[in-house]
């Protein structure tokens, strides 16, 4: 049996870094900076211990386990919870079109955003591109077997997997029926309704407590990822890295700011007070379903109603997705247009951008969103498939921004759902406390209960 000494090593430098983030926790040093404290933490010891951080990974990945197994509960009771509150059906017709409507249109524009930039940048040319010879590409499921697998076929086993899509319409099905029970016989379905509320709130509860080791997390997941993607793996993709977070951050914090101020009439910037804390968690575990709680979360404590958070939030987490089907997928495109020296014209460019569009709803609940929805564009528009195993060393990296990106039109698209319905409390969205409801995103669990 072989030791690796280095990583018992890292495993105690860790240690000892997390012992500095729990006394600074106990000094009342606010989780936002103590999340940022972690992830400086974690780049230098993934510098230090490169190779070496497979002891200190595990801490991340119980974390983002946990997380994961919380989530289609979550679903599962505030789905039902919410829906059952709505006050007849056409309501809920009316938030599905809207929430489907901002979601798509948030892809359209980050992929038409990604081509301007991209062809200004000139991504990919005089780039040496050699394509593999054994690369598999990744199968694109067909369209018939994407719609079937929107529905519920057997719901533990696709819970298990966290296949969000049909543990919702699964949920919307129940929530549904108890609408309509509650105009006919409302105390027959009160013990129900009060059950299901009640879950509710344990289930929001014991994520409160969870969410509170996000900093030791964020420590190890950015450690192993910096340890496992070394200087020669990432200094000739830089300038493709560079610019796909360039694309995040003008989607981020300039699209979702001009949607929140021209359509909600809002100050976006206050959102971003709230919706911090999910894009922190999104960034470092790169996970929209697991960071589907915080998100819930932070848009409730942003005076958005949890009929519209809980349906939006997850839809978002499966539908539209500018980061992994908007930008990711286009900006391939373009680079291997240019390094390979292919003719496209301003039609054909137009066509991916419809093309990335429709596969961001195409592709719904299918794992490894990202890649799945760059092979799919890349096969439609008869680009080379192969050219996306090239960008395999940056793409994880990538993966944070993406992700954040994801989950900031979601909470978006609900911020402006909500607006529209008046499902927004306004003094709590204009007045935010970080100390009374999230300190970051430590959850007062009374707070939740209440």
């Amino acid at each position: 049996m072989n030791i690796d000494f280095l990583a018992l090593g890292a495993l105690g430098a860790a240690a000892i870094l997390i012992g500095a983030l729990v006394f600074l926790r106990k000094k009342n040093v606010d989780f936002g900076l103590r999340t940022i404290i972690a992830l400086i933490f974690g780049l230098g010891l993934g510098i230090v211990f490169a190779g070496h951080t497979s002891y200190v990974q595990l801490i991340g990945v119980v974390y983002a386990n946990i997380i994961s197994a919380l989530v289609v509960p979550l679903l599962f009771f505030s789905v039902i919870s919410s829906v059952s509150q709505l006050e007849n059906i056409h309501q809920l017709k009316k938030i599905g079109v809207k929430s489907i409507g901002l979601l798509t249109s948030t892809t359209f524009i980050a992929s038409t955003i990604t081509i301007i930039v991209a062809l200004a940048l000139g991504v990919g040319k005089n780039a040496l591109i050699t394509l593999p010879t054994d690369y598999q590409a990744k199968e694109v499921p067909a369209i018939t077997q994407v719609i079937t697998d929107l529905f519920p076929k057997n719901f533990f086993a696709q819970a298990s997997t966290n296949t969000v899509v049909p543990v919702i319409v699964f949920s919307l099905f129940i929530g549904i029926a108890v609408v309509s029970l509650s105009t006919k016989d409302p105390e027959g379905v009160k013990p129900f309704k009060n059950f299901v509320d009640s879950a509710s709130k344990v289930i929001n509860t014991v994520i409160s407590f969870v969410i509170e080791f996000t900093p030791y997390a964020v420590l190890a997941l950015v450690a192993h990822a910096v340890s496992n993607n070394g200087a020669d793996k990432l200094l000739p993709l830089l300038p493709v890295l560079a610019i796909a977070y360039l694309l995040c951050v003008i989607q981020t914090f300039g699209v979702n700011s001009i949607l929140i101020a021209t359509i909600a009439k809002l100050n976006p910037f206050k959102f971003f007070k709230h919706i911090w804390p999910a894009q922190v968690i999104a960034f470092t575990t790169q996970s929209s379903v697991g960071t589907i709680p915080v998100t819930e979360k932070c848009l409730k404590n942003a005076g958005v109603s949890d009929s519209i958070s809980s349906f939006v939030v997850p839809l978002g987490a499966n539908v539209g997705m500018p980061g992994c089907a908007g930008i990711w997928p286009t900006l391939l495109a373009v680079f291997a247009i240019h390094g390979l020296n292919i003719e496209y014209s301003i039609g054909q460019y137009v066509i991916l951008i419809l093309i990335a569009t429709l596969v961001s709803i195409g592709t719904v609940g299918v794992p490894g969103t990202a890649t799945i929805t760059a092979t799919a564009v890349f096969a439609a528009a008869g680009l080379p498939i192969e050219i996306i195993v090239l960008l395999t060393p940056i793409s994880s990296i990538v993966d944070m921004a993406r992700t954040a990106t994801n989950i900031s039109a979601a909470a978006t698209s609900a911020l402006i759902v909500a607006k529209s319905e008046n499902e927004i409390d306004l003094e709590k969205y204009n007045n935010f406390n970080k100390d009374t409801l999230y300190n970051g995103v430590e959850l007062n669990a009374k707070s939740i209960v209440k």
